[in-house]
């Protein structure tokens, strides 16, 4: 059943944070917000700026808060944890963040156990693991923002590339949020024509060198944008809403975001995106992809380097 009048709570007011609250606050998915950060003046002064709105959006009640503020919210983001340093990969983050979720997510737990919990802290696929293994909750109910982002670059950079609506570009990205993602090539979909058969009926090449730029392209966006501006969160603010909305709406979308796997092509006990249905219950079902030889590969070169981290990290 759809609650008409959601709760959801912002843990981390940083730059990600607030872009997805301003997004989530223009799209009207949300009643109430609480915004919670270990620096509590500059949650409640996010909340009074945003506030400040009303008159130009739907309804919301925007508030600062502690933990027990957050009670009973029916989804959780967490943005909180050390930013990304120019030149230092997603990986380099694990231990610091990982320290500063065992905090976190009791006090999340205590007061919404009933909550479908969002992260977006990278390293996401290893944060949203140690937040399934900290917080005790199913599985379904604990989903990463995965490769939805990178999944929008690849689909911006090939309606760039073909002069058509990128909404109209039906392409992919699974695997780790990071160095070891991967594009499948095999199911994309430009409208209801095979990416490479498109290639042919507007004349461009094709080629392997081609495709290799745009994934690059996608794979290091980040690195590069990090490199000019110190940062990335309007892209991923958006992608957030996205998932909030199928969440809070219960939409059945179907999304790349990092869940549980479980036997998938014998991967099991670690969270890596591949298409999930997501919905008020928060992961309905992880769809199996029947993916050509090489990208099974890589979707196992994903698995394996996630796997290593989360030994070193001792989850």
């Amino acid at each position: 059943m759809i609650n008409l009048t959601p709760k959801v709570c912002i843990v981390g007011c940083g730059n990600v944070g607030m872009r997805y609250a301003y997004s989530m606050i223009i799209s009207g998915v949300t009643r109430e917000m609480v915004l919670v950060d270990y620096n509590r003046e500059k949650a409640e002064g996010e909340a009074m700026d945003l506030s400040h709105g009303a008159p130009f959006v739907s309804p919301i009640k925007i508030y600062a808060g502690d933990y027990p503020d957050t009670a009973n919210s029916d989804l959780v983001v967490i943005s909180a944890g050390r930013g990304q340093k120019p030149g230092e990969t997603r990986i380099d983050l694990i231990k610091a963040n990982a320290e500063i979720f065992k905090t976190i997510i009791p006090e999340i737990v205590e007061y919404s156990p009933n909550a479908i919990i969002l992260v977006a802290t990278n390293p996401v696929d290893i944060l949203s693991y140690i937040t399934y293994k900290i917080s005790g909750k199913p599985a379904k109910e604990v989903i990463g923002s995965g490769t939805v982002l990178d999944t929008a670059r690849l689909r911006y950079l090939i309606g760039k590339e073909l002069n058509v609506d990128s909404r109209n570009i039906h392409a992919s990205i699974f695997g780790e949020h990071g160095d070891s993602e991967f594009p499948v090539w095999s199911k994309a979909v430009v409208g209801d024509v095979f990416f490479k058969e498109y290639f042919k009926y507007c004349n461009k090449d094709n080629n392997e060198t081609k495709l290799k730029k745009i994934f690059e392209d996608v794979r290091d966006s980040a690195y590069k944008i990090i490199e000019k501006k110190g940062e990335t969160s309007y892209g991923i603010g958006l992608s957030l809403t996205k998932i909030s909305k199928a969440i809070l709406k219960n939409q059945n979308s179907v999304l790349p975001v990092s869940s549980l796997l479980e036997n998938y092509y014998g991967i099991s006990d670690l969270y890596l995106s591949v298409p999930a249905i997501v919905s008020r219950q928060g992961i309905r079902q992880v769809m199996k992809v029947e993916f050509d030889k090489l990208e099974l590969e890589a979707l196992k070169n994903s698995a394996l380097k996630i796997k290593e981290v989360i030994k070193a990290s001792g989850f």
